[in-house]
């Protein structure tokens, strides 16, 4: 039986037993926009999509067939599928906001047994963008890393534990660097943290780590204060100078740079492409958008590059623009770290030793008070 065969079968069953929801999960597998021109108008997907459309216009008004569907990817389905009498209505499920996810973490830690200090609420704070799956997944980590440790109920160190490694990825013990890799791994990562503390629109620093992860071999990890839905400017700005500033702590201290930058310098060239392209914050180039969106194979797209959209002469004014918007964040960021070149040297050779340092520590080296004298 082919899958159009299918398709008509369901809807028949359905009909029978009415009222009856038909739910269809993954939609865009069968409901990908026609007329690619490859396989002409007779795949099996294509025929698939079409018995459906029949199926779905064919509705009478008396039966009570309600016809659902799931896709993360709405904006491949073909259009006939959002027509009035079909799919006419959309609703879309965004990733949780921080009461969402306090609600959700209340759902998921119903079966597990946890410490009486666990908050749920500075766990929802720490955890944007995650969604219902990351934080179930966050809580069986801890739970798992709490087994480990031979332990009966998840603790906060546990969450935290686990919130790293579903954000860095898991520790690699095995991967051992020699002294002077270690050295330049905590001045990058000390770079990037200060830069963060003196620019005014950027996430405060929750952690800094020079153990491996994933395939980091250090990282800083930034946690917003809450939700944001919108980057300005100034922001954009501020994340590219963060961005500098782990290459440029090491030019710094040791006259020299290293390939550990490669990833920050192709998230900067990115948010610069985007700052200019994308939301026309350039004052040179105005606001307008410059480059189409690639189209996708087997789409009613053709191979051809239709994405550029202007000339030659506005592509090198791009470029340069992009070039001069990283050389002033470049240099922000430089004095950033020569007017605090002392913490830097403080707090790399206090990272050194630990290993990691949280917020709070960070914060107790900067004032110059020592964490052991805090927490006496």
């Amino acid at each position: 039986m082919g899958w159009a065969s299918r398709v008509r079968d369901l809807f028949q069953q359905a009909k029978k037993v009415q009222p009856c929801i038909i739910f269809l999960d993954e939609i865009d597998a069968v409901g990908r926009q026609r007329g690619a021109g490859v396989g002409g108008g007779h795949d099996e997907r294509e025929q698939t999509l079409n018995q459906l459309l029949v199926e779905m216009d064919g509705f009478d008004p008396k039966q009570t067939v309600i016809v659902i569907a799931a896709s993360n990817r709405p904006d491949v389905l073909d259009p006939a599928l959002l027509r009035p009498g079909r799919f006419d209505r959309q609703v879309v499920v965004d990733k949780p906001d921080i009461k969402g996810r306090r609600a959700i973490l209340d759902i998921h830690i119903q079966e597990k047994k946890i410490d009486k200090d666990l908050d749920l609420d500075v766990i929802a704070k720490r955890t944007p963008g995650f969604t219902g799956a990351d934080l179930a997944n966050l809580l069986n980590e801890a739970a798992l890393m709490a087994a480990r440790q031979g332990k009966k109920i998840i603790q906060m160190t546990d969450v935290e534990a686990a919130t790293d490694r579903v954000i860095a990825g898991p520790e690699r013990k095995s991967k051992a660097m020699n002294e002077k890799e270690k050295e330049i791994v905590a001045y990058h990562e000390v770079g990037h943290a200060l830069v963060a503390k003196f620019c005014q629109n950027t996430d405060p620093v929750h952690k800094i780590s020079i153990l491996p992860r994933g395939r980091a071999l250090g990282y800083t990890l930034q946690l917003p204060q809450q939700d944001k839905y919108l980057m300005s400017r100034a922001e954009i700005e501020d994340q590219i100078k963060v961005l500098m500033g782990g290459r440029i702590a090491e030019d710094l201290k040791f006259q020299m740079i290293t390939s550990g930058a490669s990833n920050d310098i192709e998230r900067a060239t990115e948010l610069a492409r985007g700052y200019i392209c994308n939301y026309g914050m350039s004052e040179r180039l105005g606001a307008r958008k410059y480059g189409k969106s690639q189209g996708y194979v087997f789409m009613a797209k053709d191979y051809s590059d239709h994405s550029k959209d202007y000339s030659e002469g506005t592509a090198r004014e791009i470029d340069e623009e992009i070039r001069r918007l990283i050389d002033v964040c470049y240099a922000e960021a430089k004095q950033i770290l020569i007017d605090n070149f002392d913490k830097l040297e403080e707090i790399s050779k206090e990272i050194l030793e630990k290993e990691v340092l949280d917020g709070k520590d960070f914060e107790a080296l900067l004032s110059g008070v020592s964490s052991e004298s805090e927490s006496v």
